[in-house]
């Protein structure tokens, strides 16, 4: 068991019960995915790019990522019917647990001028965050690393609001922003 699931297990899951004072257990919220997403746009172009960010994705969250492609063509965009448009990676279970201990703990510092996230969910209990760079990553070998790649971080939860998201990232460590 990774150290995060075993720290949710014992800790979080009753500070959770406590403060949003649930009747039954399984309704405490709980991290389901968390979805790594890259928008390629320079793919059309580019093919040694697309391959470049699945590498990269690959080193990060430890598993193959899989291409995206477009669903419609559109004019303004110069893009194409099942054009490559980006590359994912869905982690759940020990991965998804042992990349978010990494990117509260590693990652996070190393982010430049970094003061915290916001903290604005979807409405739905699930939170959305964007980085601008993949370099902030220590697996990634910067000699290696061509272009800077900006990412999508979607943590994924059965929180019923805004809230209880909020609250259970926190707990496990994503560091926000002073409300």
């Amino acid at each position: 068991m990774s150290r995060l699931k075993k720290k949710y297990e014992e800790q979080i899951k009753p500070e959770l019960q406590k403060k949003f004072e649930y009747s039954n257990t399984m309704k405490l919220p709980s991290v389901k995915k968390v979805v790594i997403s890259m928008g390629l746009a320079e793919a059309a172009k580019d093919k040694n790019a697309l391959q470049d960010a699945i590498n990269e994705l690959t080193i990060i969250s430890g598993q193959k990522p899989l291409v995206t492609y477009a669903q419609k063509s559109v004019a303004g965009f110069k893009l194409r019917e099942g054009q490559t448009v980006g590359a994912k990676v869905t982690l759940r279970g020990k991965r998804m647990y042992d990349f978010i201990d990494r990117f509260c703990n590693i990652v996070s510092p190393r982010i430049r001028d970094f003061r915290g996230f916001k903290r604005k969910c979807d409405g739905r209990g699930s939170y959305s965050l964007g980085l601008e760079e993949q370099q902030i990553f220590p697996e990634l070998n910067l000699d290696k690393v061509k272009r800077t790649q900006g990412m999508n971080i979607t943590f994924v939860t059965s929180a019923q609001s805004d809230d209880e998201c909020v609250e259970l990232l926190k707990q496990l460590g994503v560091p926000f922003a002073q409300a």
